[in-house]
């Protein structure tokens, strides 16, 4: 990933559904990408002074400013991304609002200095605590898929938290990156402490390469190994979300009608564009062709079109590049024998980048569709005959984001929940794993390292440092030099005395300890 990299003259933000040029933009070079990494260094002590309390504030205010443009804000997201309109405010506005709630809520607590007691009674004369301190500037890659809640979520967790972000978003949402950046600013983060630097490939390679003190990088599996790779050359600390194929198994006992609801659009929401959503579907074979028929009758009443049209259920997607593997994957499904029972086609008519929802049955894990990652609005659907095979389909995959259980045995879902290699699993829903503030996000195996949101989430935009203060501070340590054979004894006493079985050789154990203590005194 070589900042030599030629830049684009231009790039250009396009509405997905129509074709039209929103806006063209200059791509930042790597030397506008070093500045810009380097006045965010200098910026953020400053920040960081400022303290957690009036850092909150800010965040208080970014709500409030957010929540008053929603309408504006859903829009543009509509605009550049496609999604409809409803979708826009769901999973991205309302996503938002609700990371800044968490972190004016949970922040403080969060970051404040720890008490550490000690159970070594060797060192119960000392006091101890963790301190939470800011990276420095976090580097942050986002995808064009959630362009605003993605990234919106972990530069609340890294500003709160004291750092200074440099944002480079997709190509393909800038427009949203720097909407962003406009709210941020106008709440009082410093123009400094939050930059948006916009491009494609080079542009995020020239970020990786500058003195950024984290990475957090959200997209592929190939991508993200590259930029794993070259952080290692420095041993820059990175957080990865590499996407998935997430399973949904659907049991024997679950409720037919509100599950392939929740297949339907967890496979479709945001054109099938969603790392949650749900790209492989395993159905037992006493419901399967009920679930593949009720799904089949939702789908059909889907309604496509441009996501400013608020009848829309599903946009376009986002490019042709994108459309073409989805189309690939659907036929080389075909071409293997499965069936389409709906749509599996372009609906040239309304653009050039709709697709039809498309249903398939008869799939196999012979087949691309269900092996490799789709993001697409597909939804294929596989018969299994025990929960045993279920378990195993749904772990046969190099990915592990999330999966889902359905079920109307809640304990039945969440031992079965507990044998899925999968970051999140949900016991009859899915997708919405990611609106849960609390919850922390992030994957296993292929879909990447490290976590964002919540708890887990503001860790990652901390360093650790542990704080140890002597009580007794005129008094020489016993595991000081002065060894010798009765020093020896004294300290096989002290280990008796703590770790022993049984009380009298305990307390045999601190008779012979005595000794040490009352001579670290002098």
């Amino acid at each position: 990933m070589s900042t030599s990299l030629k830049v684009a003259a231009r790039i250009a933000s396009v509405n997905p559904a129509t074709g039209e040029v929103l806006r063209e933009f200059e791509p930042a070079s790597a030397a506008a990408v070093q500045a810009a990494v380097a006045r965010a260094k200098a910026a953020q002590p400053g920040w960081n002074a400022l303290g957690v309390r009036k850092r909150v504030g800010v965040v208080r205010e970014f709500q409030s400013r957010l929540q008053q443009r929603k309408r504006e804000v859903a829009e543009l997201i509509t605009r550049e991304a496609g999604k409809p309109q409803a979708e826009a405010l769901t999973t991205e506005v309302m996503v938002v609002l609700d990371a800044a709630r968490f972190c004016v809520e949970r922040a403080y607590e969060l970051l404040r200095d720890e008490p550490l007691p000690h159970g070594n009674l060797a060192m119960k004369t000392k006091r101890g605590y963790l301190r939470r301190e800011p990276y420095g500037v976090i580097g942050i890659i986002s995808p064009w898929n959630y362009p605003f809640s993605i990234p919106a979520t972990e530069s609340l967790a890294a500003l709160v938290a004291g750092n200074a972000v440099v944002l480079k978003p997709s190509e393909f949402t800038s427009l949203v990156a720097l909407e962003l950046a406009s709210l941020l600013h106008g709440a009082g983060v410093p123009e400094d402490v939050f930059q948006v630097v916009v491009g494609e490939g080079s542009t995020g390679a020239a970020l990786i390469a500058a003195e950024i003190d984290k990475l957090i990088f959200t997209g592929s599996v190939p991508t993200g190994k590259r930029i794993a790779q070259e952080a290692a050359d420095r041993l820059l600390p990175v957080v990865l979300e590499l996407g998935g194929k997430d399973p949904m198994l659907v049991l024997e006992d679950a409720d037919v009608e509100v599950a392939s609801s929740g297949a339907v659009w967890g496979a479709f929401v945001n054109a099938g564009q969603t790392c949650l959503s749900v790209e492989r579907c395993y159905v037992h074979r006493r419901l399967y062709a009920a679930f593949v028929d009720a799904c089949a009758c939702k789908t059909a009443a889907l309604r496509v079109g441009n996501g400013m049209d608020a009848a829309t259920d599903v946009g376009p997607m986002i490019h042709d590049r994108q459309l073409k593997i989805v189309e690939s994957q659907v036929e080389d499904a075909v071409a293997q024998g499965a069936r389409v029972v709906m749509g599996g086609k372009r609906l040239t008519g309304l653009g050039p980048h709709f697709y039809a929802p498309t249903v398939l049955s008869e799939v196999t894990h012979a087949m691309r569709i269900m092996r490799e990652e789709t993001f697409g609005p597909v939804l294929p659907i596989m018969a299994f005959d025990s929960e045993e095979e279920a378990i195993q389909l749904a772990n046969d995959s190099v990915y592990g984001l999330a999966a889902s259980v359905w079920t109307r045995d809640h304990g039945r879902g969440q031992a079965i929940a507990a044998r899925l290699d999968a970051g999140t699993v949900m016991v009859n829903d899915v997708v919405s794993c990611f609106g849960i503030s609390e919850a922390p996000h992030g994957g296993v195996k292929a879909s990447g390292v490290g976590r964002a949101h919540g708890r887990f989430g503001m860790e990652e935009m901390v360093r650790m440092k542990y704080v140890d203060v002597d009580r007794l501070p005129g008094m020489k340590k016993v595991w000081w030099y002065g060894y010798g054979e009765r020093f020896t004894r004294q300290m096989e006493g002290f280990v008796d005395m703590q770790f022993a079985r049984g009380w009298a050789s305990r307390l045999r154990g601190a008779l012979r300890a005595v000794g040490a203590v009352v001579g670290a005194k002098r």
